[in-house]
């Protein structure tokens, strides 16, 4: 897809009606030594036909965001409070039967490691078809085997192998059936958590031109939670930054990567290797991510932040906009006395 094919998509989406609203989420995992807030009052909205960039480092609750909108967090961990509004529906109301039906068929999601997500005893075939025909049972064994089939070959999997066991294949390959199974029933949303992780370039770059492919042909939305700033760069309309479990920046893929706001989205695009600049020092962030059993007070960034007041350690603040449709949790960006909140 060429440049201006990509600027297009982008502006298209930028308006584009609320498919998914969080609300004040959050989620806590219960520990012997206290609770872990891993969401902390996450409000987010999704456009529908957008693809969204989710990045943060390890630790910042990306993942454990994705499987709250999934409404998959189990125990220890617990949904404290919050709403989760999809198509105009609150899952937070509808009982977990509901959920079964919503989840594949509306709702899609590929997990991280897709080992442990397929059935050793099961072939590939019977993922994908029990899948089809189960949300749709006016599906025939042969239509729905038709249509994996359909799924495989344009992941770049050979047809032939789809009567093959998942250890089979290697990692590269088994990602790509997670992603085919979340495809499978063109659900509205697909949360995508690292899915280029074990992919190398070149399915890389096939992987993100079938995305683009889908979005354009099914209206698809997608969440993509990844550690890769160039994927999110090359394909995301939007980018939401998350540090310590809350929002840090949210705006365009331009807003965000040539105007970032937040200290800590600055940091996290100087630690991006710069072939251009060889034989420089890769910039390191000062510090460490916090623990979030002990989450810093006011700003959570603010015990690594370069540009840190008095105010940062004592207020927290809101997640705002510093220009139309950017946001930042930065009072860098926001009116204060320097000793408390606006």
């Amino acid at each position: 897809m060429t440049q201006d094919a990509i600027a297009a998509d982008r502006s298209s989406v930028a308006t584009g009606d609320v498919l998914y609203s969080i609300r004040d989420l959050s989620v806590e995992y219960g520990t012997r030594a206290g609770e872990v807030a891993a969401v902390d009052r996450v409000s987010l909205d999704i456009r529908k036909g957008e693809i969204l960039g989710l990045v943060g480092e390890s630790g910042c609750g990306k993942s454990t965001l994705g499987k709250a909108m999934m409404r998959m967090i189990s125990p220890p961990g617990r949904i404290t409070q919050g709403e989760l509004w999809f198509a105009g529906e609150d899952l937070m109301t509808v009982s977990e039967a509901q959920m079964r039906e919503i989840r594949g068929a509306r709702l899609g999601m590929v997990f991280q490691d897709p080992m442990t997500s397929l059935n050793p005893l099961s072939k590939i075939v019977d993922h994908l078809t029990e899948t089809i025909t189960t949300h749709e049972p006016s599906v025939s064994e042969a239509a729905a085997r038709d249509r994996a089939e359909q799924l495989i070959g344009r992941l770049g999997l050979r047809v032939e192998r789809i009567d093959d066991y998942p250890h089979q294949f290697s990692g590269g390959m088994r990602q790509r059936i997670m992603i085919a199974l979340a495809l499978a029933l063109r659900a509205d949303l697909v949360i995508a958590d690292e899915p280029t992780t074990a992919l190398d370039v070149i399915v890389e770059a096939q992987f993100l031109d079938l995305l683009r492919e889908l979005r354009a042909e099914f209206d698809l939305t997608i969440i993509m939670i990844t550690h890769n700033i160039g994927v999110v760069a090359e394909v995301a309309d939007r980018v939401a930054v998350m540090y310590a479990g809350r929002m840090a920046e949210l705006g365009s893929v331009d807003e965000v990567f040539l105007d970032t706001k937040h200290p800590y989205g600055q940091g996290l695009l100087r630690a991006v290797p710069n072939i251009e600049l060889d034989g420089s020092d890769l910039y390191q962030m000062e510090g460490a991510p916090p623990n979030l059993l002990h989450t810093p007070s006011g700003c959570p960034f603010h015990p690594r932040c370069p540009h840190v007041m008095p105010i940062c350690s004592e207020r927290e603040p809101a997640f705002a906009e510093v220009t139309p449709g950017h946001r930042a949790s930065c009072w860098l960006f926001q009116e204060h006395d320097g000793e408390g909140e606006r």
